[in-house]
């Protein structure tokens, strides 16, 4: 056992000494990443900062905000009686104590869920929050991406999503504080017909490896960001939104190392559970 602890110790003083702060001021050429380099990728926590807090709650993106990202991630959907709430999956067996859709469930139902146990008893009680909460409380203070988590399941949402950034002035030209993306493309139309003002993005998956400059030209006619996973992005794909006019934030950053191959690809932003990989700032990160 003696010797068990003397290994563990061994391993943690070495992982303090290469952890992100060290790490984080390498390429993978070994070219030296400033902090000027760091502060100027843009950086999102993916749900919070749901490394450390369990995801979609105001624990996980407080700690974001904490972390100096300059946006949090967010999932909304709508519930049965058509308010809308932050969530990922589709159900809310995985990241909460209960069971069913999240389009079959009232908001009253939701709120009596415990959405922080499964990460962790630290976090026992932590609820589900609403979109209105999570703007409320941090707008002004964070940036804030929107993702419309299968808007096809509930019809008006762009409509609900809308109607709350108008009421709250967070729809004015130049807000580049709210961006809106979704997997579905249709539904990026018909919000930013509703929303001009504001900043779309297109979700894309494993599948759009071989997207086309057409096909980039066409998503520029409504969005300003390609957001594509992680394990498509190569130094053509990133040329190639550029010149279509768009940004491009991958998915979903979840190691030093992989944080580094985003940097040396010249992305503009990364979408990561771990701000510190992204920005590593020397207090609020420790």
């Amino acid at each position: 056992m003696k010797r068990m602890m003397t290994i563990l110790a061994a391993s943690l003083a070495l992982t303090a000494f290469t952890g992100p702060v060290f790490a984080a001021e390498q390429g993978e050429a070994g070219n030296t990443l400033s902090k000027q380099e760091q502060q100027k990728m843009v950086n999102i926590a993916h749900r919070g900062a749901s490394g450390h807090a369990p995801e979609n709650t105001m624990e996980a993106f407080q700690k974001g905000f904490e972390m100096k990202s300059d946006y949090i991630e967010i999932d909304v959907q709508m519930t049965k009686d058509g308010e809308l709430v932050v969530i990922h999956d589709t159900t809310v067996n995985r990241t909460t104590d209960g069971t069913g859709k999240v389009g079959d469930l009232t908001l009253e139902e939701i709120r009596q869920l415990d959405a922080g146990s499964w990460f962790s008893e630290a976090y026992a009680g932590e609820g589900v929050p609403t979109f209105e909460e999570v703007l409320d409380a941090f707008r002004g203070k964070v940036g804030i991406l929107i993702e419309l988590k299968a808007p096809e399941l509930y019809p008006g949402i762009e409509e609900k999503i809308a109607d709350a950034l108008i009421e709250r002035n967070m729809s004015m030209p130049n807000n580049d504080k709210i961006i809106i993306q979704s997997f579905n493309h249709k539904s990026m139309k018909k919000s930013k017909e509703l929303l001009p003002n504001l900043s779309h993005g297109v979700l894309t998956g494993g599948s759009w490896a071989d997207v086309t400059e057409e096909q980039l030209a066409h998503f520029a006619t409504y969005a300003d960001y390609f957001n594509p996973t992680m394990n498509i992005v190569t130094d053509e794909l990133v040329s190639d939104v550029h010149e279509a006019g768009m940004d491009i934030y991958p998915y979903t950053s979840r190691s030093q190392e992989q944080a580094l191959r985003l940097f040396d690809l010249n992305v503009d932003g990364i979408i990561t559970d771990y701000p510190e990989h992204v920005y590593h700032h020397p207090v609020k990160n420790s």
